[in-house]
């Protein structure tokens, strides 16, 4: 094969990969960075409803599920959580493990940032006592309220408290 003829057949394998990368939709995805160190994700499939409205049973596993993605918090770090600009448009909200971390809906925001000792203190609601634990679930719920009624996806991490 001639070098002229292997790159003609280089250059339409690529055209054709990037005309392929330009079809897909990115994934709506929120990013939490502590440090230097940042871990990106998307809602996995059972936690987003493709625009429409997650049911609360589906809502209520999705905040308790396991996440697949995590970061480790050294003490008193300040943790910093954005979001993709279409999440940031419709609202989302800081859940920590299942109780909102803040009582504001994030409307047309894509950035805010916790103090991670805010975090990793877990008040009990039957004694009302704070504790300290070594790791915290954060989702980041998109949300057209603080409700909880009006959520269409559900993004995990868990934040891993270094000492």
């Amino acid at each position: 094969m001639s070098i002229r003829r292997t790159a003609t057949a280089l250059g339409a394998i690529s055209l054709g990969l990037i005309s392929l990368t330009a079809c897909s939709k990115p994934a709506k995805e929120a990013t939490v960075t502590v440090g230097s160190k940042s871990v990106m994700a998307s809602a996995s499939k059972a936690c987003y409803a493709k625009g429409a409205l997650l049911p609360q049973e589906v809502f209520a596993a999705c905040l308790q599920a396991k996440p697949k993605h995590h970061i480790t918090v050294p003490v008193g770090d300040t943790v910093r959580i954005g979001v993709d600009p279409a999440i940031a448009d419709k609202g989302w909200l800081i859940v920590q493990n299942t109780s909102l971390a803040n009582d504001e809906l994030l409307k047309d925001k894509t950035y805010f940032t916790v103090d991670s000792a805010e975090l990793f203190h877990v008040q009990d609601p039957q004694t009302g006592q704070s504790t300290v634990v070594k790791s915290v679930t954060l989702n980041i719920v998109e949300s057209a309220d603080t409700s909880g009624s009006k959520v269409s996806r559900v993004i995990s991490f868990e934040l891993r408290r270094d000492h």
